[in-house]
């Protein structure tokens, strides 16, 4: 194409996998001439968000939500105010959110404005992601710097990793990891579980003369994935019962062996009567938008516990917080666990203290 003489080269494609836009990164690499490289659909967005990193002369953006003129194209709005694309460079680095729901994400309206709040060159985007490890190993060669790990990759990520921080692998599931600046390794943490576990001792009131208020308290984890895990250790940790309630009765009893904790069916979960004072923490994604109205216990059930966590955030308050709060328990907002996390991880991906208190403020601004 470049022998045509043409001013500027224009090569579209649509991605059937994430890792189709590797060859659009490719092309702009490799081109000696102006050049627009993009790949259409929801798998080809970072093509659109990461053309500037990668020496792209422009991308597109629709004016309006609804009125894109192909498939996975971002609106103008988007790419000023979320994405900053104005100032992305060869040089920004890059961050983003691997996971099968990040249309939903909030996390690169937040991390975006992380970055532009401190002054850093990053750029945080969401990688809609079907297969962890060929993903994982596709793109390591690009030298991307970080990434939030969402559901359900937070075990397989653990995998992938040159290493793991001692916690995390305690755990048994990363939610971050970031690549070693000094040798290009990716080192995996976990800062789910004292955001999640802090959250819920402050709604009981707060570590008291060094004892948490889980101490000798049952907690019902309903799921066994990676935040069920984190969690569970957390709850384990602070001298709590865990008890894990899973729709594969399997998993739940794997997890529950490796924390020292019990594991019953979803079935017995729903004719539980714990002890007073226990705590209630849902870790599946049920009630998460679009899917508002559902909920992974009935209203019923709920009596028997003085406080109910959803690791929902979107929305805020699930349709579980909402009827727990009728019944006048005490409730935790997944989102409260969100900005916990969001900080902590930050802190990883630019690799030094942060100003938690600012970037609070900044996220219950945005959201």
């Amino acid at each position: 194409m470049q022998s045509t003489g043409a001013d500027i080269i224009k090569v579209v494609t649509t991605a059937r996998s994430i890792t189709d836009v590797i060859h659009v990164f490719q092309v702009l690499g490799r081109s000696q001439a102006p050049t627009i490289a993009l790949a259409m659909g929801q798998q080809g967005l970072i093509s659109r968000l990461l053309t500037p990193k990668f020496g792209g002369f422009l991308t597109f953006g629709s004016m309006a939500s609804g009125r894109e003129s192909a498939p996975g194209q971002p609106t103008i709005e988007e790419l000023q105010d979320i994405y900053r694309l104005p100032r992305v460079g060869r040089e920004t680095e890059v961050f983003g959110i691997i996971g099968q729901l990040v249309g939903y994400s909030k996390s690169p309206l937040i991390h975006n404005r992380f970055f532009q709040e401190i002054g850093y060159d990053g750029l945080y985007v969401p990688f809609l992601v079907h297969n962890f490890k060929v993903f994982f190993g596709a793109f390591h060669p690009l030298n991307f710097t970080g990434f939030s790990i969402s559901i359900p990759y937070k075990e397989v990520a653990l995998e992938c990793c040159d290493e793991v921080e001692s916690f995390a692998k305690a755990i048994g599931a990363v939610n971050t990891v970031v690549r070693r600046r000094s040798d290009g390794k990716f080192i995996g943490y976990n800062t789910d579980c004292e955001a999640a576990v802090g959250a819920i001792e402050d709604g009981l009131g707060g570590v008291n003369d060094g004892v948490s208020p889980l101490f000798n308290k049952l907690v019902v984890v309903i799921g066994a994935g990676g935040a069920a895990k984190a969690i569970a250790f957390g709850a384990k940790q602070r001298g709590a019962h865990p008890l894990i309630a899973n729709r594969h009765y399997d998993r739940a009893q794997k997890l529950a062996e490796a924390v020292g904790g019990t594991a019953i069916t979803l079935d017995q979960l729903y004719e539980l009567q714990p002890s007073p004072g226990s705590v209630l923490a849902n870790t599946t994604p049920i009630g998460m938008f679009p899917n508002e109205n559902e909920t992974p216990m009935p209203k019923s059930v709920l009596k028997h516990y003085s406080l109910v966590f959803d690791v929902v955030y979107t929305p805020k308050v699930t349709r579980l917080l909402t009827e727990a709060e009728e019944l006048g328990l005490c409730v935790v907002s997944g989102f409260e666990m969100f900005i916990r996390q969001a900080i902590e991880q930050f802190s990883l991906f630019v690799a030094k203290p942060v100003p938690k208190q600012q970037l609070r403020e900044v996220m219950l601004n945005v959201m």
